[in-house]
């Protein structure tokens, strides 16, 4: 089905995500197009990312980006980390209120501004295909799960073969004059001439299945490199000047299809150095002085040391997506999530754990991959001259194990309690300090190479810098969190015959504190008092504020006060503070004997109501003045019967509203939603309203909610 949407609409790209952990990441499952090496960084994303697959998920519509300037404009994060010139659309799969993934198509530009409507009707039919048989599935007890790692498929017509032409076609490309190789989508080589054999030190047969800049010390070099990477992506013909050791510059050009490469190299002769004439000075400028020849294959096969190998473009890629993801993550859970998500899949890491340095002991603060009973033994531990890792923490020096062999060298006393069998210690270096450690382990021996061990280290000095404003704002968060939670009441009083429920979530942005609140308020036996508001703003001063506004309307209410004046009285005492911000608040009197509800309003949403066995309403009470904002202003209480069985929600605007959606028409909708039968109890139906309010999964604004039921 990819296979042929993506060939439908003329893309040269597809992909599929489904949603993994509690719909929390995207992970890539099936990919056509892109090499393995590019679609790692991408083949785990986070909901909440600024990219468009995430985008896509969280708010379930198709994106259309058109053009590379646009991503910039909009995701540029992404932008940083994916610099190619393509148009991509991601649409949402879904049934009804079941999300399971993406649909990623990629073009190359360029594209019209926007999707023909022929192209949106195949995505959107390719998309609902693919929900239907996800749906499918799911029902029947197999729910397709995604892999470990993307599962690559072959573009259609890449396995079509020449047959009885294949000898001449290849006759024919040995008379040309210059070179010419052909990659595949990985940029290995499945064919060669026998002059490009020659050139790069080898023979066709010792040449297949190996990329060009690893049999040729020449095309060591992240440029050229580049221009495979963006041909591949862009589906542009790009090219490179190289410099062989020979003397001769080499032009190569790179052709891209959905299959693959292919590669010219051309001579660009080196200039001859002027003959000196009798009586003439020579010419002024460089003389080229010819070189060895080029080296064997044999040769280009040993190791290379860090000093003659430059990092290859892959990590300077990688360093700009792990940056450019870093910049999002704001408690040190977003942190280990994030380095985690980058790092495991694109290094084949098959465990990772991340560890705080505190008083001369290591905390281990967060692991992937590692048993329980692992992570357990080195918790709390001492830094030791024994322990492992130490010397990494002690010098600010990497430490990497290729064998256990060589990590029992190191460490002769530790136990091999996995099976671990490579190891890097990376220390975590934040404003000349150490600040922990992160142990990356590996499922067979590894060999890590310069190029790996340079992207590891300043992997790891990001981390570390991320890592450290993570803490500060996690002792912010945990100090306001203390602050709210002492704010809102611990627990709501008791009331016979009223059940009561109580949600409060709070904004997962920044690490302010949001002004809502509610409350419960005994007054009589038969009496009860239910309130819910916001206070403008998300600081210290608004949390401070509500507090005021709930001792307010408790003291008022305690007098015997209707809601109207209730509301009167505190509006007045905010005046007298001053506080510069304003609340919306509702007081809902519930009078139980005579089965009679009071409500007011200072600028709230509206109260919801259902009666037993009848649809919900919604019970209209004038909006009066926020409250801070008119020392005159009034509120006109209104009535409404309250029979047994009868439900009550007061909410806040986190429940209902969001950008893009018609607040009349959310709350119509909240409203519908009230409509569950009488066998869920009243805490299941806080639970269902939550997990039906838009961007639950990234909320800006915090979301109050109290339910109260009559009893029958």
């Amino acid at each position: 089905m990819l296979l042929r949407v993506t060939a439908d609409v003329g893309a040269h790209i597809g992909g599929i995500y489904l949603l993994a952990d509690a719909d929390q990441v995207l992970l890539m499952d099936r990919v056509i197009g892109l090499p393995e090496q590019i679609a790692k960084p991408w083949a785990r994303i986070r909901v909440q990312s600024l990219v468009p697959v995430a985008a896509a998920a969280r708010e379930r519509r198709l994106v259309w980006v058109s053009n590379h300037h646009d991503l910039a404009r909009r995701f540029p994060g992404a932008a940083l980390a994916f610099p190619y010139h393509v148009a991509t659309a991601t649409a949402p799969i879904h049934s009804g209120a079941r999300d399971f993934g993406v649909l990623l198509l990629v073009w190359p530009v360029p594209r019209p501004p926007h999707l023909s409507a022929g192209e949106r009707d195949i995505i959107d039919a390719a998309r609902r295909r693919m929900a239907d048989l996800l749906r499918r599935a799911a029902d029947h007890g197999a729910p397709v799960l995604p892999g470990d790692r993307p599962y690559l498929l072959a573009p259609a017509g890449s396995d079509e073969v020449a047959g009885p032409h294949l000898p001449a076609a290849v006759d024919c490309l040995n008379r040309l004059p210059e070179s010419c190789v052909s990659l595949d989508l990985e940029g290995r080589i499945t064919y060669a001439t026998a002059a490009a054999a020659e050139l790069l030190g080898g023979t066709v047969a010792s040449l297949i299945g190996r990329p060009p800049w690893e049999v040729a010390a020449w095309l060591r070099s992240p440029v050229f490199e580049d221009c495979y990477r963006a041909a591949i992506v862009s589906q542009e013909v790009t090219s490179y000047t190289a410099e062989p050791p020979d003397g001769d510059s080499r032009f190569l050009q790179l052709f891209p299809d959905r299959s693959g490469i292919t590669l010219r190299i051309t001579s660009v002769p080196a200039a001859e150095p002027e003959v000196e004439e009798h009586g003439r000075e020579p010419a002024p400028g460089p003389v080229r002085v010819p070189a060895a020849r080029p080296p064997t294959l044999e040769q280009v096969r040993e190791p290379v040391s860090a000093l003659d190998r430059p990092p290859r473009a892959e990590a300077f890629y990688n360093l700009l997506h792990l940056t450019a993801s870093l910049t999002r993550a704001v408690t040190m859970r977003d942190v280990i999530d994030l380095v985690a998500d980058h790092v495991m899949p694109v290094f084949d890491v098959r465990a990772m754990a991340i560890a705080v340095l505190e008083c001369g002991r290591m905390q281990v603060i967060g692991s992937r991959g590692y048993g329980t009973g692992v992570v357990d033994r080195f918790q709390d531990l001492p830094i030791t001259l024994s322990m492992p890792g130490e010397h990494a923490v002690r010098t600010r020096e990497a430490e990497f194990f290729a064998t256990w062999d060589e990590f029992q060298q190191a460490y002769p006393h530790a136990v091999h309690y996995d099976d671990m069998n490579a190891w890097a210690f990376l220390p975590l270096i934040a404003s000349d300090r150490p600040v922990g450690m992160c142990v990356l382990a590996y499922a067979e021996p590894h060999a890590f190479t310069a190029e790996e061990r340079f992207t590891l280290t300043a992997l790891a000095g990001l981390t570390a810098q991320a890592l450290d404003r993570a803490r500060i704002y996690d002792i912010k968060d945990k100090l306001a969190q203390s602050l709210q939670a002492g704010l809102l009441p611990g627990s709501l009083p008791t009331v016979p015959g009223v059940d009561v429920a109580a949600r409060y979530l709070p904004a997962t942005h920044g690490v302010d504190i949001g002004g809502d609140f509610y409350d419960l308020i005994r007054l009589e036996d038969n009496a009860v008092a239910a309130v819910i508001g916001d206070v403008q703003g998300h600081n210290m001063t608004a949390a401070a504020l509500m507090g005021q506004v709930r001792t307010a309307v408790h003291a008022h209410a305690a007098t015997g006060a209707g809601p109207g004046q209730v509301l009167a009285h505190t509006n007045r005492l905010l005046l007298d503070l001053a506080p510069d911000l304003f609340t919306s608040c509702l007081y809902v009197h519930l009078d139980l004997k005579r089965g009679v509800l009071s409500a007011a309003s200072a600028g709230h949403l509206p109260p919801l109501l259902r009666l037993p066995d009848e649809p919900g309403r919604i019970i209209d009470v004038p909006p009066g003045v926020l409250l801070g904002v008119d020392p005159g202003a009034t509120y006109p209480t209104v009535e409404h019967p309250l029979p047994p069985g009868t439900l009550l929600a007061l909410y806040t605007d986190g429940l209902v509203e969001s950008p893009g959606r018609d607040l009349g028409r959310a709350i119509a909708d909240l409203t519908a939603d009230l409509r569950h039968g009488p066998d869920r109890s009243l805490q299941q139906i806080a639970d269902t309203l939550l997990q039906r309010a838009p961007h639950t999964r990234q909320r800006s604004d915090d979301i109050a909610l109290l339910l109260l039921k009559t009893e029958l």
